[in-house]
């Protein structure tokens, strides 16, 4: 899908944009711009006062365009996905950060307002989104991070580094029995959709790997049940635990750990589009129970 030689940026633009809304891409303009300005390397905000002028089309811009049209992800096209304050490495065999986490991190940066030194960890960390963002935002706090896959893990480890967060290749149902009772906070993003569920968007059905995406069993539920086993094994007595969730779980899972006994001041909150996507709990004074 070359564009013409010499043919002006906005007129290529336009172009674009009418492929990916032809091809059903939900926000055809933006990711037309973003591809523009990877290739470009200007920022979005001088990408966009090159398209008053009679900017050039920059080479490749019709092959990444096509990509695109494929559904192949964005960030897989330009290796990079915006989170909160950060720009993260992404790229097939792990789950790009959605902005719906960033609610979560939120959670998270608020329980910690005040602590001292607080100590956390994320299961099930990916790409390393909520990890580094904790690490980056509360810049005393001592970070760890767990992921089971080969793939996801190299990723982390390239987003985590820099950060100094402590990245453990593991499982999160057994990970760091050396560090129980001893985590101010934990968070989790486990994988949670049911096991015939198939997702809508052809980029998160083709191209996230399905080791992020689907929690085990026919309702998705072994691998949060098991995250939050872990959170009541890992923190402190008072501490914080919050996992994200499809809202159809929502009522599940807070009903879930009120059974379990040790958990207190369940809550459920919403996220940037008001459905309630998280839970989280503080464990309670007995701690687990044996």
């Amino acid at each position: 899908m070359p564009f013409e030689s010499g043919q002006r940026l906005a007129d290529a633009v336009r172009e674009a944009t009418a492929i990916l809304h032809e091809a059903g891409v939900p926000t055809p303009r933006v990711d037309a711009e973003l591809l523009a300005e990877h290739l470009l390397g200007v920022g979005l905000g001088r990408l966009r006062a090159m398209l008053l002028g009679d900017s050039p089309v920059p080479e490749g811009y019709g092959e990444l365009v096509a990509e695109r049209a494929r559904r192949v992800p964005l960030q897989h096209i330009t290796g990079v996905a915006h989170f909160r304050y950060l720009t993260l490495a992404v790229g097939p065999g792990v789950f790009i950060p959605r902005p719906e986490t960033e609610t979560v991190v939120q959670l998270v940066i608020d329980r910690l307002a005040g602590a001292v030194a607080p100590k956390v960890v994320d299961l099930g960390t990916g790409s390393g989104a909520i990890a580094a963002s904790i690490a980056h935002e509360v810049p005393d706090a001592e970070v760890f991070a767990v992921e089971f896959s080969d793939f996801a893990h190299a990723w982390a480890a390239k987003n985590l580094q820099p950060l100094g967060v402590n990245l453990i290749h593991g499982d999160l149902r057994d990970a760091l029995p050396e560090h129980n009772g001893s985590f101010d906070v934990v968070v989790s993003n486990p994988p949670y959709i049911p096991a015939e569920a198939i997702p809508n968007e052809p980029e998160v059905a083709l191209h996230d790997p399905p080791e992020a995406l689907y929690g085990g069993g026919a309702d998705g539920m072994e691998l949060p049940t098991a995250a939050a086993a872990s959170a009541a094994r890992l923190l402190k007595p008072g501490g914080y635990f919050v996992m994200e969730h499809a809202e159809v779980q929502s009522e599940w899972i807070a009903e879930h750990l009120r059974r379990q006994g040790c958990w207190t001041d369940v809550t459920s909150h919403v996220d940037l589009n008001g459905k309630e996507r998280a839970t989280s709990a503080v464990l309670s004074p007995a701690g687990p129970r044996e």
